[in-house]
């Protein structure tokens, strides 16, 4: 009586063991949280803020301002980018002649991300080389600076800080970038300028 009673027992136990097995073989693999997969690209857009010497002799200080587009392409996600800038700036009174300028610089190079214990804040660091052109009555013959008013080198030296507002957009809080230009001016032949943004900043194209 008690083999009669056993083996139904064991023979629904291994139907059960089998149909699960089966359903779990079935059952769809579920993808990983897109929370877990980093971003490749962004684009910041921003205003920019411009402190320049321009005309030698004394400080010859003036502001410029304008607007910055940044594009960064992660090549080690989290650590390394590559990075595109292209800013445009202007002052409508330089000097007490009351020159006009614009001022456009066209840079490229690598930004480092530092690992950072709070989750929402990133900061960053980042080298940029390139070109800038500048345009307006102070740079027109016959003021000093035309000759190489077309293009002229730049380097872009600095970092910033981002606030993290949702999975695909953060706030660039702050930017504060070295920028040097070597326009001819009749002396040293170079600007030093302090170059302070801010804007919105979009994430995009996941691995």
């Amino acid at each position: 009586m008690r083999l009669g009673i056993k083996h139904p027992l064991a023979l629904l136990l291994a139907l059960a063991s089998v149909s699960a097995a089966q359903g779990a073989a079935q059952a769809p693999v579920q993808p990983a949280s897109t929370a877990e997969k980093p971003y490749r690209a962004e684009l910041a857009l921003g205003y920019t803020y411009l402190h320049s010497n321009a005309p030698p002799g004394g400080c010859g200080c003036f502001n410029l301002n304008g607007g910055n587009a940044t594009f960064a392409w992660a090549v080690v996600p989290g650590k390394w980018d590559l990075v595109g800038d292209v800013a445009a700036d202007h002052a409508s009174n330089v000097s007490a002649a009351g020159y006009g300028l614009t001022l456009s610089a066209f840079t490229a190079g690598v930004r480092y991300i530092p690992p950072f214990h709070v989750s929402s804040l990133q900061p960053f660091g980042q080298v940029l080389l390139g070109v800038a052109h500048s345009s307006g009555t102070l740079v027109q013959t016959p003021n000093a600076g035309s000759a190489n008013a077309g293009a002229a080198f730049a380097t872009n030296l600095g970092g910033g800080l981002d606030l993290k507002a949702s999975r695909r957009f953060s706030i660039r809080l702050i930017e504060a970038d070295y920028l040097l230009t070597t326009f001819d001016n009749g002396s040293n032949d170079h600007q030093n300028i302090v170059r302070v943004s801010a804007g919105v900043v979009v994430h995009f194209g996941e691995r």
